[in-house]
């Protein structure tokens, strides 16, 4: 008997069809991996099965049992744990305060809560997974990855018989990778029954034992992953093969439009000096807290400087903020779009036209109109799914909110972009419209600097790449010369070299 099953699942939203009488079976001790573009419906059905959303048809067995979840808290005490891809903490509590909300422990026959007791059981979730953090830490203060982690250390400490996992890796460094992928082959030995949603499908075939691709809100196929290739699964997730992952195109490069000067930031960045050309994609890689992040957000006017200089077009820019930035024809595509790039509060229109609503405004009035046909461009030219420009940001997919937060930058007629991991969280067929996109860029003249973790994206998409150790410019290779073993030499600090 199958731990979970989902049969007949249909949801629609206003001028969307999300679901369409969507089957999954998931076994206990498995990892079922669950693939599908941008839109497919993964995430979606996983809301209706964790209480988030309510099905329109269908029915859910769990245990063998029927059930009608209509709230997460419902799921979770059913023994369904759900880490989902936008992160779901609270910045201002504790490490300990998150992983026990709701689930607080109490002093034996008081009302009072033992912290003792729940911050040492926190320390030991977070040794678990290889991470020496003190639980008293507010969520605020932690990176990215490490809040993935936090997500991965609260669903494991409900012990739950079902672990939906959206896009877990997607901060997380290789080594991080390496003790998720430990922590899930220990629960799989336990019966725990994981459904694991990726877009990177060297993980599907990694840790997987079946695959279910979802297309359109349909089922495409439930197979093996030993019975598949790499080919085989993205034909069945695009209806289309994909000749070149990395469609690289080189264009003309032209004069210099971006030099950094020995930047320091105090403890965090030293010394770092690097060039810009018109039409040139420079990568910039190194290891998670590196610095890569810093680097950038610096140039953006996001995080103040204590020395160095920067020139745009070869004079001297003052960029003391990201307005600062914009003015000089800036743009940056942050790493967390949730809480950096998008007001997900407001429309698409709205969040595409923030940067450059100083131009449609006039005696305090905004042209809707106006506002209305930029952001339909970019919606029909970035092949957008929304079904209006007035759709909030907060109901659209992760990878749809990228393309709205790269289509806010595009409204500004960029020199220079900033991509800050532009492909987290997006499906493959996507990923090649991204770049798609770059090379037009690039051929436009936008210079375009793009820090990724992915070595594959960095050596199939950059003119030259820098790598960035401990805060240093550590090397610089030409796309002729890059190489993943050169790049993690320079990163690790292995070649001792040092071009900063």
């Amino acid at each position: 008997m199958p731990v979970l099953a989902m049969q007949g699942i249909t949801k629609s939203f206003p001028g969307v069809r999300a679901l369409q009488a969507v089957n999954l079976e998931v076994r206990r001790g498995e990892v079922h991996c669950l693939v599908g573009e941008n839109g497919a419906g993964k995430s979606t059905l996983m809301k209706i099965l964790s209480g988030a959303y309510t099905k329109d048809e269908g029915k859910i067995l769990f245990q063998g049992r029927a059930c009608e979840f209509t709230s997460p808290r419902q799921a979770q005490d059913a023994g369904i744990a759900i880490i989902y891809q936008e992160l779901n903490l609270i910045p201002l509590l504790s490490i300990t305060e998150n992983i026990y909300l709701g689930d607080e422990i109490t002093r034996a026959g008081t009302p009072f809560l033992d912290w003792k007791t729940m911050h040492q059981r926190a320390r030991e979730g977070l040794a678990r997974l290889h991470l020496d953090i003190d639980p008293h830490t507010p969520i605020i203060r932690l990176g990215i990855a490490a809040q993935q982690m936090v997500e991965v250390a609260k669903a494991l400490h409900h012990r739950s018989d079902l672990i939906i996992m959206d896009e877990p890796t997607s901060a997380l460094s290789l080594n991080e990778i390496a003790d998720l992928f430990t922590i899930i082959h220990d629960l799989k030995a336990q019966g725990v029954a994981i459904v694991y949603i990726s877009h990177h499908l060297n993980e599907v075939f990694e840790i997987g034992d079946r695959v279910t691709v979802l297309r359109d809100g349909r089922n495409v196929d439930t197979v093996d992953v030993k019975a598949v290739d790499d080919d085989a699964l993205i034909r069945m997730m695009v209806g289309r093969t994909l000749e070149d992952q990395f469609p690289k195109q080189t264009a003309e490069r032209g004069d210099e439009v971006l030099r950094v000067e020995h930047l320091t930031r105090k403890g965090i960045l030293h010394d770092i000096s690097f060039t810009l050309h018109r039409g040139e994609i420079v990568g910039i890689a190194g290891l998670v807290g590196a610095g890569r992040t810093e680097l950038v957000r610096a140039l953006f006017g996001a995080d103040p400087i204590d020395a160095g200089r920067i020139f745009i077009d070869a004079q001297p820019a003052t960029i003391q903020s990201p307005a600062d930035a914009i003015r000089y024809g800036m743009g940056l595509l942050t790493e967390d779009r949730k809480q950096q790039g998008l007001v997900l509060g407001m429309s698409v229109r709205e969040n595409m036209t923030l940067p450059i609503l100083n131009r449609l405004t006039a005696l305090l009035f905004t042209n809707r109109g106006k506002e209305s046909e930029i952001a339909r461009h970019y919606i029909d030219s970035m092949a957008i799914k929304t079904p209006s420009d007035e759709q909030k940001a907060i109901n659209l997919s992760g990878g749809t909110q990228q393309k709205v937060v790269l289509g806010k930058w595009m409204a500004i007629t960029p020199r220079i972009l900033i991509f800050d991991e532009p492909t987290r969280g997006i499906d493959v067929g996507a990923k090649v419209e991204i770049y798609n996109l770059m090379n037009e860029l690039t051929r436009q003249g936008v210079g375009i600097l793009m820090v990724s973790s992915e070595l594959p994206e960095i050596l199939g998409m950059s003119d030259r790449v820098i790598v960035i150790a401990q805060g240093r410019l550590a090397g610089e290779l030409s796309r002729s010369d890059a190489t993943q073993e050169k790049i993690l030499e320079y990163a690790t600090g292995i070649s001792g070299a040092n071009s900063g």
